[in-house]
Parts: structure tokens; C-alpha cells; sequence
């Protein structure tokens, strides 16, 4: 498994003036919040909900969910619509058997706090993958019904194999065009 180090973001003014903001101080979840609605409305004169940009499904994390952690791009990878999740979680259960709550927590960790999943998504996921054979579902306690653990089975290793294959040149070719477009939008922070 690969370290997944917390990276400081870009210092443009946005991101600097809010780092400023919470630099030292612990704040309450909903403290935080109001503080990050009002950054948000000071530097661009609207309610984040409001903004021709950033209103919308995609950015929705942004005036609800721990504020300057959730990243919307990272987030439209892996919603419904991204395709990468299925990929993800079955990588997850190939280097180990885990239940649903340890995926989760697994995700969020892999993408260092910018998104966070759900029971709805994952376990409706998981139950498709279980209808197809590619992975195996089991009640630590079949009486209770507490925890259901998961592991890959031969035929999801396989159809993991095969995703990869399809995937990697289609994903590397992503990240090449968001790092060039990227380097076009952003070519005056790098001469400075």
C-alpha cells in the first residue's frame, strides 16, 4: 500500500486567506462552517449555493460539508457517474477482506479527507458485486447480523485485472490533461 501524505494546497489568495483564518485555533463543526460561508461570500460577493459556479450537485460539499476539505473533482471520479469507485473498492478488497465501514474509511483515507461515501452508495454496490460473483459477503455473526465482511473472490480478481487494463491508459490520459490544463490556467503562479 502506498503512503497517502496530506499535501498543502496551492497558495492562491482564496486557499492563503483561509488557511490564515483557521491557522491555531480549533473550531466546532458548525463554527467552522459559518466561518467558511462567510470566506466564501467575502471573497466572491455570494452564498456558495448562489454562485453561477458552484451551485449545483458537484460543488454541494462546499457550503455543507467540513469546510476546504471536500474537493469536487476528486468527488465527480468518484460518484455514480466517475466510474473509478467499483474499480477502488474492488483494489480495496484484493488487499484484504473488510467490512463496509472499512471501505469507507478506507476511501476517505485514500483521498486524504476530500471525500467521504456513504452506506447508500457503498452497500448497494457492494450487494451488485455479490450478484455478479465478484465478491463474497459474510455475517461475522449469523445470528446477530452485525457486521457483514467482504472479500474478493477468483472471478472478481479477474474482472479487476481486466478493469485495470481498460482503465489505466484512459486514467493516466486524465491526469495528463488535467496537469496541462492545469499548467494553462495557472502559468502565472508559476513564474512568479
Amino acid at each position: 500500500m502506498c503512503s497517502h501524505r496530506k499535501k498543502p494546497m496551492d497558495e492562491t489568495p482564496f486557499w492563503h486567506d483561509w488557511h490564515q483564518r483557521r491557522r491555531g485555533r480549533r473550531h466546532p463543526p458548525h463554527k467552522l462552517r459559518e466561518m467558511w460561508r462567510n470566506h466564501f461570500r467575502e471573497f466572491f460577493g455570494t452564498e456558495p449555493e448562489e454562485h453561477w459556479f458552484f451551485r449545483g450537485r458537484r460543488f454541494k460539499g462546499w457550503a455543507s460539508s467540513d469546510p476546504g476539505t471536500f474537493n469536487p473533482f476528486v468527488g465527480l471520479m468518484l460518484a455514480k457517474g466517475g466510474g473509478l469507485l467499483p474499480l477502488l473498492v474492488l483494489h480495496l478488497l484484493e488487499e484484504q477482506p473488510r467490512y463496509g465501514n472499512e471501505i469507507m474509511k478506507a476511501l476517505q483515507e485514500r483521498t486524504n479527507g476530500r471525500w467521504v461515501s456513504n452506506p447508500g452508495v457503498i452497500y448497494p454496490m457492494l450487494n451488485i458485486m455479490e450478484e455478479h460473483d465478484l465478491v463474497e459477503g459474510e455475517w461475522e455473526d449469523e445470528d446477530r447480523r452485525t457486521r457483514r465482511f467482504y472479500r474478493i473472490t477468483q472471478q472478481g480478481i479477474e474482472e479487476l485485472a481486466r478493469l485495470k487494463d481498460v482503465m489505466r491508459p484512459r486514467l493516466k490520459e486524465a491526469s495528463e490533461i488535467l496537469q496541462s490544463l492545469l499548467d494553462e490556467l495557472y502559468a502565472e503562479y508559476d513564474t512568479i
